[in-house]
């Protein structure tokens, strides 16, 4: 028998993506002139707030994308401004990093027309300790701390629709309804894929609850659940698909192949930093959404279009 041949894909729209490659470099994307710098008075006692959130998470964007300290990254946002031509105030590190715990940060996306078919995947990014190299040569030390990300993505769009971050010691089923609850009520989810770690009881019925359908692969000595709920009557379906199909076939049919591309936008969260340099727990949530928030406008100004070639 010949040997299988890879199918080879060539980009449709290459010149448009050309452009908003380019345009990923420039700083007008991420710095606009006309947004809300102060807020406006909230009539509460007290100190007013003189930043507001667009403008925290304006600076905290440019020291994500440009991996510099706090300090750097004020005489940044200094610099910046005097060459725009703007008299507004910069919030200095300290407030930087004090806003930072509670900053709200808002994640950018265009959506889809359609139901939204979402794609869950989970991984581990550093916090503390030695690189890995250092640890692999000299076996680290005790104090090396993990966060883990879980994030649910957009097939269509490859946007980033919900994101949690947790301790290394949290499993990655129990988030899938957190991950589906930030998906607003109003919004049709039309299938919902993961691998096999998240084949549980309370994952199918949270995504039943969604009127979605579940394409998660089941364990290899999957039994049949008492048909109790409706997640459970759906994935016994699936249990005797892949029996009859095969594992193999049923993927393919499934398309749960579709989840790799989750994988990539893990691959690109890590592109911005293959560790955190926050040191308290919510101000990495807040580091975690902003590296989501950039990644989504780079999606927005244009993602390659591709098709199988000859």
């Amino acid at each position: 028998m010949s040997s299988w041949t890879p199918t080879k894909y060539k980009t449709a729209n290459w010149p448009s993506y050309n452009t908003a490659l380019k345009q990923r470099g420039s700083l007008s994307i991420w710095f606009d002139p006309e947004m809300v710098w102060t807020p406006p008075p909230t009539g509460k006692r007290g100190r007013q707030q003189q930043f507001s959130e667009a403008a925290i998470q304006t600076c905290l964007t440019l020291k994500v994308l440009f991996g510099m300290p706090l300090r750097q990254t004020t005489g940044f946002v200094e610099s910046l401004l005097r060459l725009v031509g703007l008299d507004w105030t910069v919030p200095d590190f300290s407030t930087l990093c004090r806003r930072q715990k509670t900053l709200n940060v808002n994640l950018p996306y265009r959506g889809n027309t359609g139901p939204l078919n979402l794609l869950i995947d989970s991984t581990g990014i550093k916090a503390e300790g030695e690189g890995e190299w250092n640890a692999r040569k000299h076996g680290g030390t005790n104090r090396r701390i993990w966060r883990k990300i879980h994030i649910g993505i957009d097939e269509e769009t490859l946007e980033v629709r919900a994101v949690e971050v947790t301790t290394s010691n949290v499993g990655d089923a129990p988030m899938l309804p957190e991950l589906l609850d930030q998906i607003p009520p109003d919004q049709v989810v039309g299938s919902v894929t993961a691998d096999g770690a998240y084949d549980t009881r309370n994952c199918h019925d949270a995504i039943a609850a969604r009127g979605a359908h579940a394409v998660i692969p089941p364990r290899k000595n999957a039994k049949p659940w008492k048909p109790t709920s409706a997640g459970a009557i759906a994935r016994n379906e699936v249990v005797n698909a892949s029996r009859y199909l095969g594992r193999a076939i049923w993927r393919r049919w499934s398309g749960y192949h579709r989840r790799s591309r989750v994988e990539t936008k893990m691959h690109c969260v890590k592109l911005l930093g293959q560790s955190l340099m926050a040191r308290d727990f919510d101000r990495q949530v807040a580091e975690i959404q902003v590296r989501v928030a950039v990644l989504n406008r780079y999606t927005t100004l244009g993602i390659p279009i591709t098709e199988a070639g000859g």
